[in-house]
């Protein structure tokens, strides 16, 4: 069974600058949709909550990455990578002595008036699997499954917003799937939400002006580009499917780090002590599946196998108790 999320820590008035974010998403286009992360439908809908999709449905939520390993893929990242209150509420969220903040990501949604899923985890780490050499779908079975706490790295999350139009907010459960469902909206420019992600489940609220619906037409190669002069477009090759200004595109800015007890914790992971193997992976699945009585034959490729992995989703993955 899963344990319960840290209680989110919100913070206020993020950074000093708030316009840095405009700055660094103008000058960092093109983005890619987020459904490039996986290779089927199968992938999609173990983390989307559509076990039998067939078909990946391609929305304008788009991803840019900003931060990998700790490192910037960009310039000007400095202030938020490194966020002296990020870190500080970081420690605090987990009990934690040292913390490495390890990735950035810009998240942006262009009207996408409905909810897209019925909310979600984030991609977690376990000593010897992460997704640096391995795939998501995988890594958020695994976190869903509990059956891999032992090995799971803490991993704090900020979602901070920079967005003033239409919709847009934030809903999140901090007391476990079962529990109630919060709900960040209104002024939500410039604040955060640093929270156990991994943990707690939260989604998108719809996005953009009501009955305007959805933009046609997008797969995994469109493109969002900034046009010049507040102006944004998306794109599929020569084929132009929409065009809005900046006020009009949701803008959020997501911040991971580790979070470590101490020196020796730390040390355990970085030396790859008592790391975790595909193949012990995949065993304790299949002993776990054995217990619970769900037939399964072993897949010859069980990172590819769409049955699999839909067996696996349908398994473990839960959604949480929706608002009424």
């Amino acid at each position: 069974m899963r344990p319960l999320p840290r209680p989110p820590i919100p913070i206020d008035s993020l950074l000093p600058d708030p316009g840095l974010v405009r700055r660094l998403v103008e000058a960092n286009a093109p983005y890619w949709p987020v459904q490039r992360y996986f290779s089927s439908a199968a992938e999609y809908g173990a983390l989307s909550g559509d076990r039998e999709a067939r078909q990946m449905f391609v929305a304008p939520v788009f991803r840019g990455d900003w931060a990998i390993g700790g490192k910037p893929r960009i310039e000007g990242l400095e202030p938020i990578l490194h966020h002296e209150g990020l870190i500080d509420s970081a420690g605090r969220l987990f009990d934690g002595e040292i913390v490495r903040p390890f990735a950035v990501y810009a998240n942006l949604t262009w009207q996408l008036p409905f909810h897209q899923g019925g909310g979600h985890t984030d991609v977690p780490a376990f000593r010897g699997i992460d997704r640096s050499r391995h795939p998501i779908w995988l890594l958020t079975v695994m976190g869903h499954s509990g059956l891999f706490a032992e090995e799971q790295i803490r991993i704090a999350t900020a979602v901070a917003w920079f967005y003033e139009g239409v919709g847009g907010g934030f809903e999140y459960w901090p007391e476990g799937p079962l529990g109630v469902c919060c709900v960040h909206e209104g002024r939500i420019h410039n604040t955060a939400i640093l929270g156990d992600n991994d943990l707690m489940y939260h989604r998108v609220r719809p996005t953009g002006e009501p009955g305007r619906g959805i933009v046609q037409g997008m797969s995994t190669d469109s493109l969002l580009h900034h046009e010049g002069a507040g102006t944004w477009r998306v794109a599929e090759g020569e084929r132009e499917l929409a065009r809005f200004e900046w006020p009009a595109l949701r803008t959020s800015v997501s911040w991971k780090a580790y979070v470590f007890a101490d020196a020796s914790e730390a040390r355990r992971v970085d030396e790859g002590r008592d790391a975790l193997t595909l193949d012990a992976v995949f065993e304790r699945f299949h002993a776990d599946l054995e217990r619970r009585g769900v037939p399964c034959e072993r897949p010859r490729d069980p990172m590819r196998d769409t049955g699999f992995v839909r067996l696996l989703a349908s398994t473990y993955v839960q959604e949480p108790t929706l608002p009424s």
